[in-house]
């Protein structure tokens, strides 16, 4: 009995999450085995605040930010939520006339549901940024926005790059603007480390959100870059870890392997981007060809390298996944955060999409592991499984009527 090849899964969601690295897991695992608490004072705890400073350096240096400036999380949500919830209590403790809190609809949910946790909590007042239809916060909005009560404004918030349509923002425009008047300024650049330049200290932000498993590092680690002369008012309290900015007993082993990550990441970002630009283009291309409704979404020039978001005339995003999913093709209908809600996508809306396009879209995300067989894979299925998913729309519309 001939027992068939296991077949290779095509993996494009790298936006979700990407691969570790070798190099991450034997960081990560050489440590694993090893006693010490960061905080202790006898030799074990030392050594193991060793790494963590030696992976804060690292990072820091990677970021082209301080060492002092890196404050370890749990990931991504977890410093999204210390710098909108610490940045609205401080600015609100200084003058209590800081209420307004400048935003775009865009946002990932680690960004938007603290933001209105805080205006259903806290008093906060929501203020929202228009964006284009490429997925684009312009900053002539965000000064129009300032301009009309400075003193009024607690921060703004604008993310790197959209998760979602891959589309990158004017950051450090948007940084310069609210500098002007004093006003601190996060960025959730979480999808853009690795992919594009991220530059700390050249962005003029006050507070950036960094994610280990988007850069080939472990899960459950992430780190708030922030000022030292940013205020922060702590959601954790306990043992002041962290500046006193984020209690928690440290994570030496994984803080080791997101340094690795990051360091690699950030090395070869020149070369991965070309790369990955190429095949990526190879594969929006083809996808247009093979299906003439099909629509690209997000800026074409400014956009993450790994990033291909497609809609589909007549198609649920989530027949097509599911359908790919069968072939052993692994993408994305938008933000993993939000994966299995029969809802369109909140950034498509406010980009002005109908609701059938938000519906309709799919996410392709390379990354290190990608090759060109995964992009001729998707390019040899996409159009049988197109064809099926409008057969079983017609068929469902004929039910129904």
């Amino acid at each position: 009995m001939t027992i068939p090849a296991a077949r290779r899964t095509v993996y494009l969601d790298h936006a979700a999450t990407t691969p570790m690295l070798p190099a991450a897991i034997e960081a990560m695992t050489s440590l694993l085995g090893r006693t010490g608490n960061p905080s202790s004072s006898h030799g074990s705890g030392r050594a193991a605040r060793r790494t963590i400073e030696e992976a804060r350096e690292a990072i820091a240096a990677a970021l082209n930010a301080r060492p002092s400036e890196v404050v370890f999380t749990s990931g991504g949500t977890e410093a999204d939520n210390l710098a909108l919830k610490g940045l609205w209590r401080a600015r609100l403790a200084e003058d209590p006339r800081r209420k307004r809190i400048l935003l775009s609809g865009i946002e990932h949910h680690a960004v938007l549901d603290p933001a209105v946790w805080l205006a259903e909590h806290e008093g906060a007042e929501l203020e929202w940024l228009p964006v284009d239809e490429l997925g684009r916060i312009r900053p002539e909005a965000v000064q129009a926005a300032i301009d009309c009560d400075p003193a009024s404004v607690s921060f703004v918030t604008v993310m790197a790059a959209n998760n979602e349509v891959g589309t990158l923002q004017p950051v450090q425009q948007v940084a310069a603007l609210a500098a002007a008047h004093g006003i601190p300024v996060h960025t959730d650049a979480v999808q853009a480390v690795g992919q594009v330049p991220v530059d700390f200290a050249e962005l003029g932000v006050d507070a950036m959100t960094v994610s280990a498993h988007k850069l080939g590092g472990p899960f459950g680690i992430g780190a708030l870059v922030v000022r030292r002369e940013t205020k922060l008012v702590p959601i954790l309290h306990g043992g002041g870890q962290e500046r006193d900015v984020r209690s928690g007993t440290l994570d030496a082993p994984a803080a080791a392997a997101f340094a690795v990550a990051a360091e690699h990441s950030v090395l070869q970002q020149p070369a991965e981007a070309a790369r990955l630009t190429e095949l990526r283009d190879q594969l929006i291309e083809g996808v247009l060809k093979l299906v003439p409704q099909a629509q690209l979404s997000g800026d074409p020039a400014g956009r993450l390298p790994n990033n291909a978001h497609l809609s589909f005339s007549g198609c649920e995003g989530d027949s097509l996944l599911m359908l790919l999913d069968a072939r052993g093709i692994e993408c994305s209908t938008g933000s993993a955060c939000n994966a299995g809600v029969a809802e369109p996508s909140h950034v498509l809306l406010a980009m002005g999409y109908d609701d059938q396009r938000a519906r309709g879209s799919l996410r392709f995300t390379l990354g290190h592991t990608t090759e060109q067989a995964d992009v001729d894979t998707v390019l040899d299925h996409i159009g049988p499984v197109v064809e099926r998913a409008l057969s079983a729309g017609l068929q469902n519309i004929r039910k129904v009527s």
